[in-house]
């Protein structure tokens, strides 16, 4: 069976089956695979937190990633961003134990850095094979 999602919104309900049924509204829509994986919930679940956090943070310090206060670092925003990601690895590879917070931080970091770097939704679908 085949489903299908909006760019920018995605509805799952469960089936009775117990696997998953994604539906939403025809318009923009592209087909993707109706059952997924429990790997693949965890992927959207996980993503769409992410997604949900950086918007968060992001209303919360003003946008200062991506446009520098530039009191202390007088750099521009994609190096202050590479900083940010070395202290944070730097961090996970120096803790025994693995912090959520630290890992969560590294994906806001790359997000941030790729849109720094001026990435686009174009450039990430070309990296699928």
């Amino acid at each position: 069976m085949i489903g299908f999602q909006v760019e920018n919104e995605i509805e799952r309900n469960m089936n009775k089956n117990g696997t998953t049924e994604v539906t939403g509204n025809w318009e923009g829509f592209h087909p993707i695979e109706n059952n997924l994986s429990n790997s693949q919930e965890s992927i959207i679940e996980i993503c769409d937190s992410m997604k949900d956090l950086l918007l968060y943070k992001n209303q919360k310090y003003g946008d200062s990633a991506l446009h520098p206060n530039n009191i202390f670092y007088k750099g521009d925003s994609t190096n202050s961003i590479k900083i940010r990601l070395d202290d944070k690895i730097g961090r996970i590879k120096n803790c025994e134990e693995t912090r959520i917070n630290d890992v969560a931080d590294v994906i806001g970091y790359c997000t941030l850095l790729l849109i720094s770097v001026g990435a686009c939704k174009e450039d990430i679908e070309r990296l699928k094979d």
